[in-house]
C-alpha cells in the first residue's frame, strides 16, 4: 500500500489556500501541513470544516523564516509545496508598498532556497516527483485594452507595488527552475471570489456594506474589467496543475466570466433584491456611489485558459451568476465569521488613498 502524497500549503488560512486545504481534505487523501503566519487576513475559523481531522496539520510560521521552512520541510517531508503566502490587496500595497517586497520578494526567496536544500537530499525517483508549485496573478501582466487576453507567452508588465512583487516572485520561482533544476509549476489566476473571503476585497465589501445599508463606492465610473473565477473551481485548477503540469510551464487560470465592476456591483444588488429585499422595499442599487479612482488602476484584465483546458481538462463549473449567488447566500448564513472580522482589524474602511 503506497503512502499518501504529503502537500505543504503556505498562506493556507488565506482565502485561496484555505479553500485549498477543505478541497484537499474533502476529495483526496492527502496529508496536508498549512503554514500560516496569521497576518491580518488569515482565519483560522476559515479552517473549521477541517481541523479535527487527521491528516491536517497547522503549524504558524513566517515564509520569510529560514530556520523554520526548513525545519518543517525536513520534519513533514512534502511531495508538493504549494505557495499561496502574500500580501495581495493592491490598495494596501499603495499605502504601504514595504511589506508586499518583505512577502511576496524576500518570503519567497526564503521559502524557495529552503525548499531546494531540502529537494536536493530526495532520492533521484522522489526529486523527479515532487512540486513546487507557486500561485500568482494575471495582475504582473499589467492592463489590456478592450480587446485581448492574457496568455502563457503574455510580457510582464506590472503596474502597482502588489503586481511588481508579485512578478518578482514569479521571476524567482522560474530562476530556481533554470538555475537548480528545481521542478516549479508557476499558476497566474484572474479575480477570485467565493466564501470566507476578506472583506476588504470588492465582493464581499459589497455585500455587507449593502446589508449595513451603507454607500456601495464604485471606483471612477465602474468601467475597470476583471475577469472572474469562482475560488472553489480555481483550487480544483491548483490541484490539476501540481498534479499534472509540467515542471517550467506556467498556466492561466481564469473563470470566462469578464465583467465591469459596475456590472459586479449590480449584480450583487440584484441577487440581494430577490432573496434579502431591503425593508423599505428599494433596490441595494440606489446605495451605488461613485468615488475618486485609485492610483493606476489597470483597465481590463482577461484569461486565456486554452492551455489548461486542452493539457489537464480543467474548467470552470460555476457561472458569475451561479457563483454570485452561492456567495451571497453564504454571506448570509454566516454572518458571525465575518463580524468577527469587522469588530476587529479591519472595518470596510477604503484604502490605497494615501498616494
Amino acid at each position: 500500500m503506497t503512502e499518501p502524497k504529503r502537500i505543504l500549503v503556505t498562506g493556507g488560512a488565506g482565502f485561496i489556500g484555505s479553500a485549498l486545504v477543505r478541497l484537499l481534505i474533502a476529495e483526496t487523501d492527502y496529508e496536508v501541513l498549512n503554514v500560516d503566519a496569521l497576518t491580518y487576513a488569515g482565519n483560522e475559523s476559515s479552517l473549521a470544516p477541517v481541523a479535527a481531522d487527521p491528516r491536517y496539520r497547522f503549524e504558524r510560521a513566517d515564509i520569510r523564516d529560514a530556520v523554520a521552512m526548513a525545519r518543517l520541510l525536513a520534519d513533514f517531508r512534502p511531495h508538493v509545496v504549494t505557495h499561496l503566502a502574500a500580501e495581495s490587496h493592491v490598495d494596501r500595497s499603495i499605502d504601504g508598498p514595504a511589506a508586499f517586497i518583505e512577502t511576496n520578494v524576500v518570503g519567497t526567496f526564503t521559502l524557495l532556497a529552503a525548499t531546494l536544500d531540502y529537494w536536493r537530499g530526495l532520492a533521484p525517483d522522489e526529486q523527479a516527483a515532487f512540486r513546487f508549485h507557486h500561485i500568482s496573478t494575471d495582475e504582473v501582466f499589467g492592463a489590456l485594452g478592450d480587446e485581448g487576453f492574457f496568455t502563457e507567452q503574455t510580457a510582464y508588465d506590472p503596474r502597482s507595488p502588489y503586481s511588481a512583487s508579485k512578478a518578482g516572485s514569479d521571476h524567482l520561482v522560474s530562476a530556481w527552475h533554470h538555475t537548480y533544476g528545481l521542478p516549479v509549476v508557476t499558476t497566474n489566476c484572474s479575480n477570485n471570489y467565493g466564501p470566507y473571503h476578506f472583506p476588504e476585497k470588492l465582493i464581499p465589501l459589497m455585500i455587507i456594506k449593502c446589508l449595513a445599508g451603507e454607500p456601495l463606492p464604485v471606483y471612477g465610473a465602474g468601467a475597470n474589467v476583471r475577469d472572474w473565477l469562482y475560488v472553489d473551481d480555481h483550487v480544483r485548477a491548483l490541484r490539476a496543475v501540481f498534479e499534472g503540469g509540467r515542471p517550467g510551464e506556467s498556466y492561466m487560470v481564469g473563470g470566462n466570466s469578464e465583467r465591469t465592476n459596475l456590472t459586479v456591483v449590480n449584480t450583487i444588488c440584484e441577487t440581494l433584491d430577490r432573496i434579502r429585499p431591503r425593508a423599505d422595499g428599494a433596490s441595494y442599487a440606489s446605495q451605488i456611489s461613485y468615488v475618486t479612482d485609485r492610483p493606476g488602476h489597470d483597465f481590463r484584465y482577461a484569461i486565456d485558459a486554452s492551455k489548461l483546458k486542452n493539457e489537464l481538462g480543467w474548467t470552470p463549473r460555476e457561472t458569475f451568476e451561479s457563483g454570485i449567488e452561492k456567495t451571497i447566500r453564504w454571506y448570509l448564513d454566516n454572518e458571525g465569521w465575518w463580524q468577527d472580522i469587522l469588530s476587529g482589524a479591519y472595518a470596510g474602511e477604503r484604502l490605497g488613498v494615501s498616494a
